[in-house]
């Protein structure tokens, strides 16, 4: 077929394209902006894409299909074209998916509010390292596996990344109901996503909807620990295999310690040690990633058709040893500069539990640094007064915090708006000293500036954020390498 992918440029429309043409289909798309890496790897697949969108252009072009990515809405010239005319047939990115990659595989679908793509990244990791070939689509830049899509063995499993988020402008279900998981995984459930999602509630029940079209001979891999899972009930359709540190779990994780020297952990089968780990990711975050992981992967082994002995429900017949050797994804508590003296993180977090969680993990790796903690409320749900409260109590746990400004504050009224200088006179009474800036490029300067002036103590520098902070994390890191 001939494809064409609307929103090609981003990290899933660009994997995904590039699936397709693994597939054999001929593939096509365009963008506003395509950057490296993708711009790169798409052209080196042999992919064609065109800057901007032209309904002429597509109409010449001609495709048998058009994907339109969740980024697409009405209003854009290509979208209004196609409604207008239903000269070409179009569908959604998940919906593609369905028909055209999961359509007969044994589908492993990680979902969660924190931790999908490290967690999609664990799972195919430690299939690969156990001999087999699944195939793979991340919703980020891991370092391993080397890429982050991959069609795999069709006798193995998928491993993709499963979004809440919507699926186009035109369906509104969350991705991951298109995915047909044999195995769900479910790392954890918070409110998130205020643009689509009505509250706490809300997000329940999709993930309700999830479960439900697990088969009978399939599993839930479910965080035991989580009470915002309790509403979903037995699940009694399925198996349900409990992970997390309590003592109800099946699969539990002991013994967990973070100090300077790394972490270790232990995990335990029903009551039997499976595996000592040692790595070097951070958190008892990663830790729970990691079990999430290593139970699907595990299932998926014991009960594949390729295994060497008769299929079973016990997961520790997949061997954990080359967890010691995961680098993780590129974005999440990625260190970009690494010296005694000054440590620069770059890390995903837009949501106050996971900002508090790596800023604890940070604590118990560097006690003796003073952290910086730099924030950009970007994110629909962060650029709010919604969660608000929680970012006050997250960032007080560093000891200097820089508020970036609030994105797209054009589409927010004045009182539904993140309130940096409310957050800063909170963080006051906590002992924080806060910063904040009418512009990223501003905030850079008092950065710079709070952190020479803290010289003969050593620093760790960690800036969150799901967007580009406006390029001011590549601009510190530059300017302190030189």
């Amino acid at each position: 077929m001939k494809l064409y992918f609307m929103g090609i440029g981003g990290t899933a429309m660009g994997n995904t394209a590039l699936l397709a043409r693994a597939a054999g289909h001929e593939v096509l798309g365009a963008d506003t902006n395509v950057y490296p890496p993708m711009s790169t790897v798409l052209a080196a697949a042999g992919i064609v894409f065109h800057q901007g969108y032209d309904p002429a252009r597509l109409a010449q072009l001609a495709p048998d299909l058009v994907v339109i990515g969740n980024a697409m809405s009405r209003g854009n010239v290509e979208v209004e074209w196609l409604l207008e005319t239903r000269a070409l047939g179009f569908t959604s990115l998940p919906a593609f998916l369905a028909e055209f990659i999961l359509k007969g595989r044994k589908n492993i679908v990680i979902a969660g509010t924190h931790g999908k793509t490290t967690t999609t990244a664990l799972t195919a990791y430690l299939l690969r390292a156990n001999g087999r070939d699944p195939g793979f689509l991340i919703g980020g830049v891991p370092v391993d596996p080397p890429v982050g899509n991959h069609l795999g063995t069709i006798a193995d499993s998928f491993v993709i990344e499963g979004d809440e988020y919507d699926s186009a402008f035109f369906d509104k279900r969350s991705k991951f109901i298109h995915y047909a998981p044999q195995i769900a995984v479910l790392n954890n459930l918070e409110f998130d996503h205020a643009d689509i999602f009505r509250d706490l509630q809300d997000v329940q029940r999709t993930f309700l909807h999830l479960t439900r079209i697990v088969p009978r001979n399939g599993w839930i891999v479910l965080n035991g620990d989580e009470d915002n899972f309790r509403v979903l009930g037995p699940m009694a359709w399925t198996r349900v295999v409990r992970v997390g540190t309590g003592e109800n779990n099946d699969l539990r994780i002991i013994d967990f310690l973070e100090t300077p020297a790394g972490v270790r952990f232990k995990l335990m089968w029903k009551g039997v040690l499976w595996s000592e780990v040692q790595w070097t990711q951070p958190g008892l975050f990663n830790a729970r990633n990691a079990a999430m992981a290593a139970c699907a992967a595990g299932l998926a082994l014991a009960a594949s058709p390729r295994n060497s002995t008769s299929a079973t429900d016990d997961p520790t017949i997949l061997k954990l040893d080359a967890l010691a050797q995961f680098r993780g994804v590129k974005r999440r508590q990625e260190l970009l500069i690494n010296t005694p003296a000054l440590k620069v993180m770059e890390d995903f977090g837009h949501h106050p539990t996971a900002l508090a969680a790596t800023l604890e993990s940070l604590r118990a790796r560097f006690p003796q640094h003073v952290i910086h903690a730099a924030f950009e409320p970007r994110s629909n749900t962060s650029r709010t007064k919604i969660m608000q409260a929680g970012f006050m109590r997250a960032l007080a746990l560093a000891d200097v915090v820089y508020l970036g400004a609030v994105a797209q504050t054009n589409k927010l009224k004045a009182e539904e708006r993140f309130d940096a200088d409310a957050v800063i006179q909170f963080l006051d009474t906590q002992g924080v000293h806060g910063h904040t800036a009418a512009t990223n490029a501003a905030l850079l300067a008092t950065i710079s500036a709070q952190v020479k002036a803290t010289q003969g103590r050593s620093q760790l520098v960690v800036f969150f954020t799901n967007g580009s902070f406006d390029g001011i994390i590549q601009q510190f890191a530059a300017g302190a390498k030189g």
